[in-house]
C-alpha cells in the first residue's frame, strides 16, 4: 500500500487549500480512509473519515470548514480546507488507521502510526 500526500503550503488566515492523497496497493471506494494531522510538539489528531458509502465524519474542531471527499477513479483521496486559521498549522496525513468507532457526525480513537498505512505528510502553516 502507498500513499502519497501533496497540496500543503503555506496561506493566510482565512485562505483555502486542497489537499490529495494518491493511493495504491488498495481499492479505494471499499476501504474508510481518514485524514489526521499533527500539530508541532503535539500528538496525532484525527481530522476526517470517509467511508465506504461515502458518510464523511469530522472533528468539532474543523466541522463546517473542511470537506473530505474521494475520486474512485483515480484513487485519490481529498481534503478542502476553508476559512484555515493558525491553529490548523500541522502536517497532515492521510491514513487507513481504524478509528475506534463513530458517531453523531464524528469518530474517537486515538490515532496510532504503528497501525495501518500512512502517507508521509504534507505541512500546512497558516500564518499571516
Amino acid at each position: 500500500v502507498r500513499l502519497v500526500e501533496s497540496g500543503g503550503g503555506f496561506v493566510q488566515p482565512g485562505g483555502s487549500l486542497r489537499l490529495s492523497c494518491e493511493v495504491s496497493g488498495l481499492t479505494l471506494s471499499m476501504t474508510p480512509m481518514n485524514w489526521v494531522r499533527q500539530a508541532p510538539g503535539k500528538g496525532l489528531e484525527w481530522v476526517s473519515r470517509i467511508g465506504t458509502d461515502s458518510k464523511t465524519y469530522y472533528a468539532d474542531s474543523v466541522k463546517g470548514r473542511f470537506t473530505i471527499s474521494r475520486d474512485d477513479a483515480q484513487s485519490t483521496l481529498y481534503l478542502q480546507m476553508n476559512s484555515l486559521e493558525t491553529e490548523d498549522t500541522a502536517m497532515y496525513f492521510c491514513t487507513n488507521w481504524k478509528v475506534r468507532y463513530c458517531t453523531l457526525g464524528r469518530c474517537f480513537g486515538t490515532p496510532d502510526r504503528a497501525s495501518g498505512d500512512w502517507g508521509q505528510g504534507t505541512q500546512v502553516t497558516v500564518s499571516s
